[in-house]
């Protein structure tokens, strides 16, 4: 790497190729796994754990006085009240992984009072390293990323991912699906969240959007995709997407035209989410925007699934 990296983002780096190495050599024997459910479609390997206990355990040598809030354990591991806390992500696309389809990451973000400042996500199968420091830019491997200069979200290609677990709402989604599907030159669902967030900000994609994602998908992505000249927020143009289930990302201008698409799917005004509208008198969840201004509701991510 060209660049010194911030001690910090030295130390995520570690982590995540230490992670890395774990899932390569068991990508190799995936007929051994001892797989478990954390509920339908929702898988937890031992390969998610090995990873994630690498990592923590090469973040708190480092920095032990540090919080870690991670998929597999929560909160358990690290110091309860510090002012930083690593978010991460083992195996991000473990569905991907169980079944040999090569895209899956690694996600480690460090957040500093509740903002993301140095991020990592490694991808094990091409061996690529997309990091970040906040203010110092995005790189993949070596190379500077910027987004891309599409403009128009005719011309766009999109990432998105589908819902799977029980208890999402399929048909919201399903019309969302229709209506960003029309207005797009193509959608994209590789299956790993935290890849398809450095895809925006490699200018592979112009733009992404999810429902259902915690802030172990996310966090990394995020830093990353605003240090290549990006936009992220939640389906209302938000700033508060870490802790809201839904997000959007892309470039500055695509970004406002899908942020227009998928204003009236918000949660996060509508929540506890429903099938049927809330009340008699209320709009069909399809309806346009509701006016004024959006209060967000500040969840804490131990209650995350």
């Amino acid at each position: 790497m060209s660049q010194a990296l911030h001690p910090m983002l030295n130390i995520a780096v570690k982590a995540a190729r230490a992670a890395g190495a774990i899932i390569n050599r068991a990508s190799l024997d995936l007929d051994v796994l001892k797989v478990g459910s954390k509920g339908p479609n929702d898988f937890v390997s031992e390969v998610d754990q090995a990873a994630e206990q690498a990592i923590i355990e090469t973040l708190l040598e480092a920095y032990p006085g540090h919080g870690i809030l991670a998929e597999e354990s929560g909160r358990q591991h690290g110091a309860k009240h510090s002012d930083f806390v690593w978010i991460i992500d083992p195996l991000d696309g473990t569905t991907n992984f169980l079944h040999g389809f090569p895209v899956y990451a690694v996600s480690i973000a460090l957040a500093h009072r509740g903002q993301v400042q140095q991020a990592v996500v490694y991808d094990p199968t091409r061996n690529d390293l997309f990091y970040a420091s906040r203010g110092r830019g995005a790189f993949l491997n070596d190379k500077r990323l910027r987004v891309s200069k599409r403009t128009r979200i005719a011309e766009a290609l999109i990432g998105t991912g589908f819902p799977f677990r029980k208890g999402d709402n399929f048909k919201r989604y399903v019309k969302m699906f229709e209506e960003v599907m029309q207005s797009c030159a193509g959608l994209r669902r590789p299956g790993a969240a935290a890849l398809d967030l450095c895809y925006v900000a490699a200018g592979w994609y112009d733009a992404f959007f999810e429902t259902g994602l915690n802030p172990w998908d996310v966090a990394a992505g995020s830093l990353i995709i605003t240090e290549a000249g990006g936009l992220i927020g939640n389906f209302t143009g938000e700033a508060d997407y870490l802790y809201q289930r839904e997000v959007v990302a892309g470039t500055p201008k695509v970004y406002g035209q899908l942020v227009q698409i998928l204003t009236p799917y918000t949660r996060v005004i509508q929540e506890p989410e429903a099938e049927t509208p809330p009340a008699p008198a209320a709009p069909a969840p399809t309806a346009t925007a509701r006016p004024g201004p959006v209060r967000i509701r500040k969840a804490d991510a131990d209650g995350a699934a």
